[in-house]
């Protein structure tokens, strides 16, 4: 029987992204403070904002973008890295993003001396934009929602005129999309080193955030066997944006009508990914909406206890823990009581 090739360590999410700049874990943090206003045993957050670009999204992105790269010249992402100016042409990358994933697309481009076109709603603010451009990519504004930026960015890669490299697909088998959820997997692996390593007991639910369903996917898989009982991992979404809870609600993708305007700005999506949809229908999640008021008021409450800076998109799984302690009926299904320890993915910090 001949054996198989090893796995090359710059081939796995951790051991790839290590390579690069632009990434650092981040730190499990427990917050007391927190806890005693919910009445809850612990509250610990993983604080995505202290990654190097700003958020979770460094990840998938400068992973998934890298891969692509390397698999179009034909090198390992180690001599992509380290090419000179003898390396081939590479092709742009393209994506779409509401903000976080464009800039990590960016970051991926430059990193292997290539360029990148990302299409954003015109609803992304200009800061965001210009964070973007810094990296050197081409920004091009498309009129409408985030969904139609993905349209537009896939179109022009059908062209020919880039790798897609997206966070969302409707194809489940999509393999840059799984890319990106592997490297978003990499929270996981950071939150059970953590666990581990400070002696913390193991929370008893994840409270995590959706937008087309990626990250909420890769900590339902990466935290499996990880969590105390009951287990629950819950999936919060912005009342009118709440496009995983319809999705698993109808057993397949569908479209979230409306204008999707939320204070969180990075979950206004219209569609769930079907990659990540697949994952999410083998686990027993739950999902929450959550008010814009909720929302907004999210961020100042973390802060105040104790917990990082963020915005709307980044404290929504907060938003979420705090509307289910509220509704009596809603905190008995999912077994919250005063002896629950949550886990929030905080996911940004501010552009600002």
């Amino acid at each position: 029987m001949t054996a198989s090739a090893p796995t090359l360590v710059d081939e796995t999410p951790l051991g790839l992204l290590s390579l690069c700049p632009v990434y650092a874990p981040t730190a499990l943090i427990s917050l007391p403070l927190a806890a005693a206003a919910l009445g809850v045993a612990g509250v610990l957050a993983k604080d995505e904002g202290r990654r190097p670009l700003g958020s979770f999204k460094a990840l998938g992105g400068v992973y998934a973008g890298l891969r692509a790269l390397a698999r179009a010249s034909g090198l390992s992402v180690k001599n992509l890295l380290g090419a000179t100016d003898e390396a081939p042409a590479l092709p742009p990358l393209v994506c779409a993003s509401d903000g976080n994933h464009g800039l990590a697309v960016a970051a991926a481009a430059r990193l292997a001396g290539a360029k990148a076109r990302v299409f954003l709603p015109d609803i992304v603010p200009p800061r965001r934009i210009a964070r973007i451009r810094d990296k050197g990519a081409d920004v091009i504004r498309v009129s409408g929602t985030y969904d139609e930026a993905v349209r537009a960015a896939a179109g022009v890669a059908r062209q020919g005129e880039g790798l897609l490299i997206a966070d969302t697909s409707g194809d489940s088998g999509d393999p840059v999309v799984a890319d990106v959820m592997a490297a978003y997997g990499v929270i996981a692996e950071e939150i059970r080193t953590g666990l581990v390593a400070g002696g913390i007991p193991p929370p008893t639910h994840v409270f995590v955030q959706a937008g087309v369903g990626g990250l909420a996917a890769a900590m339902a898989r990466g935290l499996e066997g990880a969590l105390a009982a009951p287990a629950k991992i819950v999936v919060v979404e912005p009342e009118g944006a709440a496009c995983v809870a319809a999705a698993l609600a109808a057993g397949a993708v569908v479209a979230v009508p409306g204008e999707l305007e939320t204070s969180a700005e990075m979950l206004s999506c219209g569609e769930a990914s079907a990659p990540a949809l697949a994952v999410l229908m083998r686990y027993d999640v739950a999902t929450i909406g959550v008010s814009e008021a909720d929302l907004r008021a999210a961020p100042r409450f973390l802060e105040s206890n104790g917990g990082p800076r963020t915005t709307p998109s980044g404290a929504a799984g907060l938003a979420g823990l705090i509307a289910a302690l509220r509704d009596p009926d809603l905190a008995r299904r999912l077994k919250l009581d005063p002896q629950s320890r949550p886990l929030l993915i905080v996911t940004e910090s501010p552009p600002d």
